[in-house]
């Protein structure tokens, strides 16, 4: 992804907006912080790899699995612009109500927040997606989310400690792995 277009997004979009109030001052940290429920708002250093290796374009329709306070939901909403879309998913129904509310701060109206379905993973009804990010670490590749991919679409994801980026072409998957993350596990309701 182009570095210009990653830095506008991280501009435009205030981490704080997205934290409780007693964390807001520590926006700025390069640290997970906890937002309740056993959850976090990932590290801006995290996310910015993340969103490299999905190197989302304008137009493209992104699924967002796990998206918590909506930081990330909204990053991706102005990565992809009006005409794309991004569908974010969350387990945790106090969550998606509060992602919601911090994402109606910005004018994404192509972007949302929904509650994740019981024991459904992502939103197979919605796909196929260009592109999906996981914000929660899995024991081994979800295929279940690889499914929902459209061909040639990309799935960043971490996966047993490792970051993967999952590639699905019309003859299959390709797997690269790319570097060491921590993160919450990753739950269906």
């Amino acid at each position: 992804m182009e570095q210009d277009r990653l830095r506008a997004a991280f501009e435009a979009i205030d981490r704080a907006d997205f934290l409780p109030p007693a964390l807001r001052r520590a926006a700025r940290a390069d640290q997970a912080l906890a937002i309740g429920y056993g959850q976090t708002n990932s590290q801006p250093t995290t996310v910015r790899d993340m969103l490299r290796l999905l190197d989302v374009q304008p137009g493209d329709h992104v699924l967002d699995v796990g998206s918590g306070s909506g930081w990330t939901t909204a990053l991706l909403g102005h990565l992809v612009g009006e005409t794309g879309r991004v569908d974010g998913v969350e387990v945790v129904p106090d969550l998606v109500e509060w992602g919601r509310d911090n994402l109606s701060r910005y004018a994404l109206p192509w972007a949302s927040i929904r509650q994740a379905a019981p024991g459904v993973l992502g939103l197979p009804e919605r796909a196929p997606y260009d592109k999906i990010l996981v914000s929660a670490e899995s024991p081994s590749v979800p295929t279940a989310l690889v499914e929902q991919l459209a061909t040639d679409g990309r799935l960043v994801a971490p996966v047993s400690g490792r970051m993967l980026v999952v590639r699905r072409t019309a003859s299959g998957t390709v797997v690269e792995r790319h570097g060491h993350y921590s993160f919450v596990p990753l739950v269906s309701s």
